[in-house]
């Protein structure tokens, strides 16, 4: 498979100094460009997230969604453009201060709740060790499992077991957390109530959060912002800012009016 290889060797000139200057956004996006053999599958995406911002990236089947967080967990190396995380290239280690939350909880199916969130853990920490039980203990509470670190996957809810995943991508305290669509598999109502708690422990931890949904309505909830990718290549359409207060109600004709706002921008 060929890739953007030739274009994307070192980092961009300049890309030091401008890790150094004031004002970095915590993830930045410039100028992203990647390519499959003779697909592209995004072209030109820029995006800046700042310290503690919620942002959904929302956009049609085959726009690159999925592309952009492969891409910015560091899974798809080869890119151009610049991808950073608190200044430092993706490529260069940028990427290990970034979590991420699949769709599917993809928990161990021998493991009990606590060594499932323990696999999020750096690499070089004991998960035995008294500092890191304590830390995985509060992130079980953190996502509401207090009571269930011995549980194993096939006796937790499709939502618990998605609180266990939350769990594992925070566990190493990330700069960044990515999640893929993380409710897609949910009923109605639980998706609801899942929705709540991430926004319960984001607002909690601080951490910055990039979330990728089909979900209009839970992209206008949840966000600061909403990004609306579109187009093969995948670009940036539109960006909404979501200026209203929080705690928000889902029926308030203000998030209703932004939610319009957002198909009609992906043009629906």
């Amino acid at each position: 498979m060929s890739s953007d290889a030739d274009a994307d060797a070192a980092p961009s000139p300049g890309e030091d100094d401008a890790a150094e200057s004031s004002g970095e956004p915590v993830l930045a996006v410039d100028g992203l460009r990647k390519r499959y053999d003779d697909t592209v599958a995004l072209d030109g995406v820029d995006l800046a997230v700042a310290d503690g911002e919620f942002v959904a990236v929302v956009g049609p089947s085959g726009c690159g969604k999925s592309t952009l967080l492969r891409v910015l967990s560091g899974l798809e190396p080869q890119f151009a453009g610049r991808v950073a995380v608190d200044g430092t290239d993706v490529r260069d280690g940028g990427s290990d201060d970034v979590g991420m939350v699949f769709q599917e909880p993809r928990l161990l199916d021998w493991a009990d709740v606590r060594e499932n969130v323990a696999v999020g853990l750096p690499a070089d920490v004991d998960p035995d060790a008294p500092a890191a039980r304590e830390r995985i203990d509060e992130l079980i509470e953190t996502v509401g499992l207090d009571g269930f670190s011995e549980s194993r996957p096939d006796q937790l809810s499709g939502g618990m077991a998605q609180r266990v995943s939350l769990a594992r991508g925070l566990a190493y305290d990330p700069s960044v957390l990515l999640l893929d669509e993380p409710f897609s598999a949910l009923d109605r109502l639980t998706k609801a109530d899942q929705q709540d708690h991430l926004l319960d422990v984001w607002e909690e931890r601080g951490t910055t959060v990039v979330l990728v949904t089909h979900d209009v309505e839970e992209a206008v909830y949840l966000a600061d912002r909403v990004v609306v990718l579109g187009g093969q290549p995948g670009s940036v359409e539109a960006v909404v800012d979501v200026d209203i207060d929080r705690p928000r109600e889902r029926a308030d004709p203000d998030l209703l009016e932004l939610r319009r706002d957002v198909t009609d921008a992906l043009g629906r």
